[in-house]
């Protein structure tokens, strides 16, 4: 296991890769999906070094993605794999973190090859429900100008990663269809089904409220 002085070494450098953020995708997501993970992880046969690394700088290409238009995954398992050599962290386990890394994005629908990953994409979709994420919308809806509501225009029927034309139209496209058991473990599916629930009853009140019914 890696020592603590490491993992404070390793948050420095995605402080300065992530910076502020869109809102979304920021040093503070990292940091809750690490906590995730730690949590899913407990009982677990699991590399902790490969977890907590993975969940760390599962999103360090977010602000490529953002500018150059490039896969975050794809290109962060590179990312990765480059600062981790520079770190000296064990090389036989960089190749394993940056698999995990390249098949966490939730648009790739890609299935994980290990429990590491399976853990991590589980902990990444975890920060998407809840009341969490109604704060993460709308806070990256600021920073993009987007409209709160667009009830003339119809949610996209399939979400591909492109931006959605408002804020709830985000819920219905993506975060309502994140389903308790489409998680792997069964403790986040457990934390899913309350988060699930809290989201539904959320996007049900806003629309009551927008149409002048409660």
């Amino acid at each position: 296991m890696m020592d603590e002085k490491f993992y404070e070494e390793l948050k420095e450098k995605v402080k300065e890769i992530i910076q502020e953020g869109d809102g979304g995708h920021d040093l503070d997501h990292l940091l809750r999906v690490y906590n995730n993970a730690l949590l899913l992880s407990k009982g677990e046969l699991v590399d902790l070094d490969v977890v907590k690394v993975s969940a760390l700088l599962h999103d360090i290409a977010r602000p490529l993605q953002d500018k150059e238009k490039i896969c975050h995954a794809e290109e962060g398992a590179k990312m990765a794999t480059e600062i981790l050599e520079k770190m000296n962290f064990p090389k036989d386990k960089i190749p394993k973190i940056a698999s995990v890394i390249a098949t966490h994005r939730y648009s790739k629908q890609l299935e994980p090859e290990t429990k590491e990953a399976a853990i991590i994409q589980d902990a990444d979709r975890l920060d998407a429900l809840g009341a969490i994420t109604i704060a993460r919308i709308f806070a990256y809806g600021g920073k993009k100008n987007r409209l709160l509501h667009t009830p003339e225009i119809s949610p996209m029927k399939v979400y591909d990663g492109s931006e959605s034309s408002s804020g709830i139209n985000h819920f219905y496209e993506k975060i309502l269809k994140i389903k308790p058991e489409n998680f792997h473990t069964k403790k986040a599916q457990e934390i899913a089904k309350g988060r699930s629930d809290f989201v539904k009853q959320f996007v049900e009140r806003f629309e009551k409220e927008w149409g002048g019914e409660l």
